[in-house]
């Protein structure tokens, strides 16, 4: 089966033309980023099926999303197809390419890892160790009481102790156990 996948684009003409260049190609049936997502299209494929889009642009929003795609593309052995980018992964050149976004993606983990680890080593002479910090118990035991007393709003308890509606939240839930 050979399925193409139209892309969002702010530009009416460019999703015409994608369409167009998909019916060319030949694909079977055709799925619209505003109908359908990416990866529930995928589901439906079966290893050997062809994804074809019109170009890399239109598959992803960002490269992080970009290489969540392939990865699953390549993990389920479905045939990956970008026209215009001239990728195709039943030669040997698209899976060079694939295999160059795998090296991307995890050349790009491998950074933000040792980003953060920097970061941490740097902080902690500071007194900064990571994690979100410390709530002040004073101000959370404060804040369940103006809660329960049930005289204002959480918005007010909010403003009142500093302490997040989410925080106040998850204290409560806590106590309810």
């Amino acid at each position: 089966m050979i399925v193409g996948y139209v892309g969002y684009s702010n530009e009416d003409h460019t999703l015409e033309l994608q369409i167009e260049t998909l019916k060319k190609y030949g694909c079977n049936q055709i799925f619209h980023s505003k109908n359908i997502q990416v990866l529930r299209i995928l589901d439906l494929l079966k290893p050997g099926d062809i994804f074809v889009v019109r170009k890399l642009k239109h598959l992803a929003h960002s490269i992080t999303q970009l290489f969540k795609i392939t990865n699953y593309i390549q993990e389920k052995g479905i045939i990956f197809v970008s026209i215009e980018d001239q990728i195709d992964t039943r030669i040997s050149m698209g899976k060079i390419m694939f295999k160059t976004l795998e090296i991307l993606n995890e050349f790009n983990r491998n950074i933000l890892h040792e980003r953060k680890v920097a970061g941490l080593k740097t902080g902690r002479p500071r007194g900064r160790n990571g994690g979100r910090p410390k709530v002040n118990q004073q101000k959370l035991n404060e804040a369940i009481s103006l809660y329960l007393s049930r005289k204002i709003t959480v918005l007010q308890i909010q403003e009142a102790t500093g302490i997040s509606r989410t925080t106040l939240y998850r204290s409560l839930k806590k106590i309810k156990k």
